[in-house]
């Protein structure tokens, strides 16, 4: 009902109805699932209950990678250089690229692993990578066989490196190569690497019996 002067009236059915309506939504509830528990008797609340609970992980977990990639792009203008727009871009495509190959657990290992290298770690291990690379193409252009004793201690080398970065998880190794498969050398690598160097490494690892 409504006051001569056109203000709505509320009895107690009507004011606790309305409590149940804040309460549901202070736990998320759009009105339309709460429209439906309060209407309707044989609506499953634990059916809405559970979808609600899936909504909410999900949004959680967008959130923790939300965090994750800020936390990031901080530490890089924590080194003393202020990142620019592009770099920025290119570290949240990089850090999607990682989130669609590597689980959640793969992804909670990587981060203890440049946590516990730290700044200067994570550094040597990139100048490391660059040199490896470099010794790579060195090779390539030179002419050398894949197979050749020399191209062999390169590969070698890479092994070593790739266990440092998987922790020797062998799943984590594949979650890696398949991003490197499915995205091609140069965006996996962010241009490190192109094809004809990706086909001559994956040769000389072919040629050490490595997968």
């Amino acid at each position: 009902g409504r006051s001569e002067k056109g203000y709505r009236l509320y009895g107690m059915v009507e004011v606790q109805r309305l409590q149940s309506i804040l309460s549901l939504q202070q736990l998320g509830f759009a009105l339309e699932d709460i429209r439906q528990v309060l209407d309707h008797e044989e609506y499953s609340l634990p059916n809405v209950l559970k979808m609600h609970i899936r909504r909410v992980e999900d949004q959680i977990r967008e959130q923790e990678l939300l965090l994750s990639r800020l936390r990031s792009i901080s530490e890089h203008c924590n080194r003393g250089t202020v990142p620019s727009i592009n770099e920025v871009i290119d570290t949240i495509k990089m850090m999607k690229m990682h989130e669609k190959y590597y689980t959640e657990e793969q992804l909670g290992s990587l981060k203890k692993r440049r946590e516990a290298l730290g700044q200067e770690g994570m550094q040597k291990a990139q100048e490391d990578w660059t040199e490896l690379n470099s010794a790579f193409r060195n090779a390539m252009e030179n002419g050398l066989d894949p197979a050749d004793e020399k191209v062999q201690v390169l590969v070698s080398r890479m092994a070593e490196l790739i266990q440092a970065f998987t922790g020797g998880d062998p799943e984590v190794e594949r979650s890696l190569g398949r991003m490197y498969q499915e995205e091609g050398p140069e965006q996996a690598s962010r241009g490190a690497v192109d094809k004809t160097l990706f086909e001559y490494i994956g040769k000389a690892r072919a040629a050490s019996g490595s997968q």
